[in-house]
C-alpha cells in the first residue's frame, strides 16, 4: 500500500470506544475530522463493559461443539450464554455462521488473527492517551480467573493452553494462595490463575471522553446528530443523512456499534453482524472490593474494581436490538457478586444493559466496503471493544492514509463470509 500525503475530511460515525479512538487517530494522521453521535460520546456499549483490556482475549466464542449446545442455550434464560427464542427465525443466518466458526481449524485460524490484535491492545492506548492519561485511565496487577469446581477447571484448559500459544502469561494460583493473592474472594474456590498482562479500565466512561476531549483539542469536532443514512455512490463522495441535516465528507467510517449493520448494508456490505446483550450490576459502595479484575471460570462473568464502584458484567444473551431488557440476568449477575466476595451480603446494585456488535466468528470488521474506498467500517468487536479500541482506531488510519497496516487486516475484510 504506497503512502500518500493525508489531507480531506473524514467523517466517523459513533462515538464509542472505537469511534472515538479512530477519529483521534485519523486526526492525528491530518486528516479533517467529524465525529458524528446521536447523545453523549461513551454512552452505549462503551458505558457498561467489563473496562478489560486483555492479555488473553485470544478465545472465540464459538469453539467446538457448539451445535450441540444450541438446545440448551434455548432452554435457560439465565446461562451465561442464551438465545431468546422469539428472535431465532431472525437469528438463525447468524447463528449458522456462529456454529460453523466453532470447527477446531477456523478456532485456530480466529484465534491467530485475536492474537494480532491482542499483541497490540494495550500499546496502542499509551500511545493515543500518553503515559500520563494511560496510567492516570487504567490499572494494572493482572487478571484472575477463579474455579469453585474441578469440573470447570478442566474444562478451561484448552482455552489456557490456547492463550499461553500465543504468548500470554497464565500462571497457576494453589488453593491456600488465591486469597492471599485477593483477600477479598470468599473461601469457595479450589483453583485460580493469574494473568499479570491483563490491564483494567477505572472508569470506560471517561476513557472514552478522554479521548473525545483530545480529539477536540487537536482541532476535530464532535456534532450531536441522528444518523438515518449514507449516500454513498461509487467514486463518489459520501453524504451522511441525518436528522440534523446532511453532513458530507471525503470518506465515512461506520463505527456505530451494534447499529452499524443497516448503514453497512446501503454502502454495499451486506455483513452479519448481530447483537449481544451485555448486563451489568454496579456496587456503588461496596464495603469490601477486589484489588485485581477477577473472572468466574464457572459462569463466565467478570467483576471489575472501578473508581465509582465495583462492576460485575458479561454473559450474553442473543435476541436483537428490539425487545424489552431482562433484568433477571443483570440480578443473577448480582447474586454471583455477592457469593464471589466477602461484605457485599445485602449490598444494592444497579442494573445496566446495552447491545454489544456482535460476528458470529467473533472477529471485527475492519477495512473498506469492497469496491468503495470511499466507506470504511469498524464495528462487530464483542466482548473486546475496549481492547480492541485503539489498535482500531490506529488500524482504520493506516489504511486511509495509504500506510502499512501493523497487523494483516485481510481476515477481517467485510466480504470475508
Amino acid at each position: 500500500m504506497a503512502e500518500k500525503a493525508p489531507s480531506g475530511h473524514v467523517a466517523v460515525i459513533g462515538a464509542g470506544v472505537v469511534g472515538a479512538s479512530t477519529a483521534l487517530s485519523l486526526r492525528r494522521a491530518g486528516f479533517e475530522v467529524t465525529l458524528i453521535e446521536r447523545g453523549e460520546p461513551g454512552m452505549g456499549a462503551s458505558y457498561g463493559n467489563a473496562g478489560l483490556l486483555s492479555a488473553t482475549g485470544t478465545v472465540p466464542i464459538s469453539t467446538p461443539g457448539m451445535l450441540w449446545q444450541v438446545p440448551r442455550l434455548l432452554m435457560n434464560p439465565l446461562a451465561p450464554l442464551t438465545i431468546r427464542w422469539s428472535y431465532l427465525p431472525q437469528l438463525a443466518p447468524w447463528l449458522w455462521q456462529f456454529v460453523r466458526a466453532g470447527s477446531p481449524a477456523r478456532v485456530q485460524e480466529i484465534s491467530n488473527v485475536l492474537a494480532g490484535l491482542v499483541a497490540h491492545g494495550q500499546d496502542s492506548y499509551r500511545a493515543l492517551l500518553g503515559e500520563d492519561d494511560f496510567a492516570d485511565l487504567t490499572q494494572g496487577g493482572g487478571m484472575l480467573y477463579v474455579f469453585e469446581t474441578d469440573r470447570a477447571f478442566e474444562s478451561s484448559r484448552w482455552k489456557m493452553d490456547l492463550r499461553r500459544s500465543h504468548g500470554a502469561e497464565v500462571n497457576y494460583v494453589a488453593p491456600e494462595q488465591i486469597r492471599q493473592l485477593e483477600p477479598a474472594l470468599a473461601p469457595i474456590y479450589r483453583h485460580a490463575l493469574h494473568v499479570p498482562g491483563t490491564r483494567y479500565v477505572r472508569n470506560p466512561l471517561r476513557l472514552t471522553q478522554a479521548i473525545a476531549r483530545k480529539l477536540v483539542e487537536a482541532g476535530g469536532r464532535i456534532v450531536t446528530d441522528e444518523v438515518e443514512g449514507i449516500e454513498a455512490g461509487a467514486g463518489a463522495a459520501p453524504v451522511i443523512v441525518a436528522k440534523g441535516g446532511r453532513h458530507r465528507a471525503d470518506r465515512v467510517v461506520i463505527a456505530a456499534g451494534a447499529w452499524s449493520r443497516a448503514l453497512a448494508r446501503q454502502c454495499g456490505a451486506d455483513v452479519p453482524l448481530d447483537t449481544e446483550r451485555g448486563y451489568h450490576a454496579m456496587f456503588r459502595t461496596p464495603k469490601a472490593a477486589p484489588r485485581l479484575s477477577v473472572m468466574s471460570g464457572d459462569y463466565d462473568f467478570a467483576a471489575t474494581p472501578m473508581e465509582h464502584g465495583l462492576r460485575v458484567a458479561g454473559t450474553v444473551e442473543l435476541g436483537g436490538l428490539e425487545a424489552a431488557p431482562n433484568y433477571a440476568r443483570a440480578e443473577h449477575l448480582k447474586r454471583h457478586g455477592q457469593r464471589m466476595f466477602q461484605g457485599l451480603d445485602g449490598a444494592e446494585a444497579e442494573f445496566w444493559m446495552g447491545f454489544r456488535p456482535s460476528m458470529p466468528d467473533s472477529l471485527p470488521v475492519i477495512g473498506p466496503v469492497p469496491g468503495n474506498d470511499r466507506v470504511y467500517l469498524a464495528f462487530g468487536h464483542g466482548h473486546l471493544g475496549v481492547t480492541f479500541g485503539a489498535i482500531t482506531g490506529r488500524l482504520v488510519a493506516d489504511m486511509i492514509a495509504g500506510r502499512k497496516p501493523v497487523v494483516d487486516v485481510t481476515p477481517l475484510r467485510a466480504d470475508r463470509f
